[in-house]
């Protein structure tokens, strides 16, 4: 396996953190324009909360004492939206976010703790305000900067009727790049060469999709590679994603088929069927029993190799979608024992901003809340349940690495297996309302007598007659079952 194949090691021990760096913090140390909603106020589709990247910097603390040790960020380049997806210019951070100064002294103090930065990479479609986009504009036709884009007459309809451009879901403010071009393809390269050069530890990529060339993709994962091997390359592919991971593109893909079968069977009996309707665009999200939930996890680390299963980038939501909470109508339990299988489950976590301390919102811009730095407003028990998942799993690289096997899935309550070299996991959760009486086949894992203790509570577990007993687990509980030393 060549370099360029092989996946990056850190991230198969990674546990991320999205940060869309409008809402998450705002530093005081940080002058801003004056027109700036308050951060407490309920969020605008257009409204600037002035948060900042000197305000995550100053909350690397809270972001390590989580147990994260990669950050993803939203789009962080100069842009004339607060979601930064139209970008003006590619070679410099926000000014409103502290441009580039504040950033490398965020990505020098990362490294220095040992954290990852992975940034967004928009590079189907730019913004009007795009250099050579704005050149056409004024230009027209004698712009020399015209097969850039496409453009289908003049004059240009950017502001008013309906765009006569190719542009991202008709969006005029949003011109699609002709990346048939190769000036434009040489400028795209030398942007993601560029920062990885300067530090960032890797890209993750916007609608790839819509680029239709898959040349572009290897040659992109080419240039990106040539100055860090171990830059991560993770595509927004919300289906199944076989041809991306083949080691010529990506290294991993956003899983969104992991959401899905997360939302259909932890949220059965309380999904709001509004808010999962049309889910990144998956055509549905099935209602999954305990063990078609657990044939589901272990089909989606099947359809890839296994350096890019590792590889998957696991989310419960993101800025693109209803958070998980909304979809199970507020059932914090259910969001928890998601969280636990997502934390003991193959693949580098990613929890969305605020999630752990039981932040809720429907499509945009209501799951863009400013995260709420006043505790007294935080679930302080879910974000001590997230806490004590992302170290058990940071403390036992059986959870990260180890092969997966489904034991056990009846009614509300699943059972696998985790197994690296003579390291054995049993991981149990009950999603239902009534006590379950552990009765899990492990005998051609473990020997009977063995006594496993569990590492989220003083109770554990025997094994007897081939099966795992001796253990009541309470609705809404989950254990992870360790061979006692």
């Amino acid at each position: 396996m060549t370099e360029l194949t092989c996946t990056p090691d850190w991230v198969k021990h990674a546990i991320f953190y999205q940060i869309f760096p409008d809402r998450f913090a705002k530093s005081e140390h940080l002058e801003k324009p004056t027109n700036i909603e308050p951060w407490d106020a309920p969020p605008t589709r257009m409204g600037f909360k002035g948060g900042d990247l000197l305000g995550v910097y100053e909350h690397l603390d809270y972001l390590q004492d989580l147990g994260v040790n990669a950050i993803y960020f939203n789009p962080i380049f100069m842009s004339a939206a607060s979601h930064r997806y139209h970008t003006y210019d590619y070679y410099h951070v926000d000014p409103l976010l502290g441009g580039n100064k504040v950033f490398f002294q965020l990505l020098d103090e990362a490294h220095r703790r040992g954290m990852r930065i992975v940034l967004d990479g928009v590079f189907n479609h730019a913004s009007r305000g795009f250099y050579q986009f704005n050149h056409i504009l004024e230009n027209g036709d004698k712009s020399p900067y015209l097969d850039w884009f496409w453009v289908y007459g003049f004059p240009m309809n950017a502001y008013q009727g309906k765009p006569n451009y190719s542009c991202w879901w008709n969006l005029p403010a949003l011109p699609q790049f002709n990346t048939d071009n190769p000036q434009v393809r040489q400028f795209l390269f030398e942007v993601a060469r560029h920062w990885i050069e300067q530090g960032v530890d890797g890209w993750r990529l916007d609608v790839p999709f819509e680029i239709k060339d898959e040349s572009f993709w290897r040659q992109f994962r080419a240039a990106t590679k040539l100055p860090n091997e171990e830059a991560y390359l993770v595509g927004e592919i919300p289906s199944e994603a076989q041809d991306w991971l083949q080691g010529d593109m990506f290294d991993g893909v956003m899983n969104y088929q992991f959401t899905a079968a997360c939302v259909g069977f932890f949220g059965t009996g309380y999904r709001d069927e509004a808010m999962i309707a049309g889910m990144m665009g998956l055509p549905e999200v099935p209602v999954l029993s305990a063990w078609d939930f657990l044939q589901r996890a272990k089909v989606l680390l099947e359809l890839y190799p296994r350096q890019n299963v590792l590889a998957q980038l696991n989310l419960m939501d993101s800025h693109d979608m209803p958070r998980f909470l909304s979809m199970v109508s507020e059932n914090v339990d259910a969001f928890r024992l998601a969280t636990l299988f997502q934390m003991t489950y193959p693949g580098a976590p990613c929890i969305y901003y605020g999630n752990e301390i039981g932040m809720s919102g429907g499509r945009d811009p209501e799951n863009r809340v400013p995260f709420p730095w006043d505790e007294s407003q935080w679930n302080q028990d879910l974000r001590k349940a997230v806490q004590t998942y992302t170290h058990i799993r940071l403390e036992h690289p059986v959870l990260r690495t180890g092969e997966f096997v489904p034991l056990y899935g009846e009614g509300r309550n699943i059972a696998f297996l985790r197994h690296l070299g003579k390291d054995r996991v049993v991981v149990a959760m009950n999603a239902g309302g009534n006590p379950w009486e552990l009765n899990v086949p492990v005998g051609d894992y473990l020997p009977n007598g063995t006594v496993m203790e569990d590492l989220l509570s003083t109770d554990g577990a025997v094994v007897e007659e081939g099966h795992l007993r001796k253990r009541t687990l309470q609705p809404w509980q989950g254990a992870i079952f360790k061979l006692q030393h």
